[in-house]
């Protein structure tokens, strides 16, 4: 059994690494936020004790997972967003070349402008925002100074269920439990949806085959906010109880004030090509995430 080191491993992605990853492996996860009973803290920021641990671990493999992701406080929060997001990224890149051992770097289809609808492997991301500049900081780092690395990048991720799930699916869920009879979703922000567990079985795939390098890494079937509301109403079986108002990016100005692209759609070319696509349709994904993880929630 390969040993694996997971840094940042308290959040909705770290449960699914957890999971899918400690059927096979010997793993150490740690975070700054000790929630889990299998995790242990550090805070990734501080090299020397993030060296130290991983060094006493001796691993085979060092997993990067956490970031700040949340875009306002990024936004309002500067110096700890690159903090977190970059300067973090560059210690982990340190360690792993001193243990010579692969790194895996979660990055995101945020780091992309809107000036295409869609954007494969190798389209030069223009991020418009510091958490999406932070992200994309550490990833070229990652890219330019890791002697094996894998850089994954994510879509808009689903996963964790209510108690870790920060996302836009939690978020409607938590307007669904209250009680509300209507929604407002944005009609013009376009992207891909990522369900964390697919997400993590794909990495296990990519390091099984020691594929290295940059990957896009999302739910097959680009799509929209919008569509994505409509889907979980129908999947909760509430279509005719609930109402869905379209509205414009313009009505949560203030409180997603945050710069954002109008599309992060992502497509998994480089793994077509590899033939190691295991994404499924994010339809299909959101079918089961909503299923298992918010059986009994309403």
């Amino acid at each position: 059994m390969k040993k694996i080191y997971i840094a940042g491993c308290g959040g909705m992605l770290g449960q699914a690494f957890h999971s899918v990853f400690g059927q096979q492996h010997d793993l150490r996860c740690t975070d700054k936020d000790v929630n889990e009973n299998w995790l242990s803290f550090l805070d990734f920021r501080d090299l020397e004790a993030y060296r130290k641990d991983v060094e006493s671990y001796k691993p085979d493999f060092l997993f990067h997972l956490g970031a700040h992701t949340d875009l306002e406080y990024c936004e309002s929060n500067v110096e700890d967003a690159y903090a977190t997001n970059t300067t973090s990224v560059e210690n982990a890149v340190w360690i792993a070349n001193k243990l010579d051992i692969p790194l895996l770097y979660i990055s995101t289809a945020g780091i992309f402008d809107g000036s295409k609808e869609v954007f494969d492997d190798w389209d030069l991301p223009n991020p418009l925002g510091h958490y999406a500049r932070s992200k994309y900081m550490g990833e070229q780092y990652v890219m330019q100074n890791a002697r094996r690395h894998l850089v994954c990048r994510a879509g808009w991720m689903m996963g964790g269920g209510p108690r870790k799930d920060k996302k836009f699916i939690q978020k409607l869920m938590k307007q669904l439990k209250a009680g509300s009879k209507e929604l407002n979703i944005v009609h013009d922000k376009l992207g891909t949806p990522t369900y964390t567990f697919d997400f993590a079985s794909n990495v296990q795939a990519l390091l099984e085959n020691e594929y290295w390098g940059l990957y896009n890494m999302v739910c097959e079937g680009v799509t929209s906010r919008l569509e994505v509301a409509h889907e979980l109403i129908k999947v909760l079986n509430l279509t005719d109880k609930v109402k869905i108002n379209e509205v414009s990016s313009s009505f949560f100005a203030k409180e997603f004030y945050a710069p954002r692209p109008d599309s992060e759609r992502l497509i998994n070319r480089k793994l077509e090509l590899r033939k190691l696509n295991q994404m499924r349709d994010w339809r299909v994904a959101l079918k089961q995430y909503v299923n298992e993880a918010y059986a009994g929630y309403l």
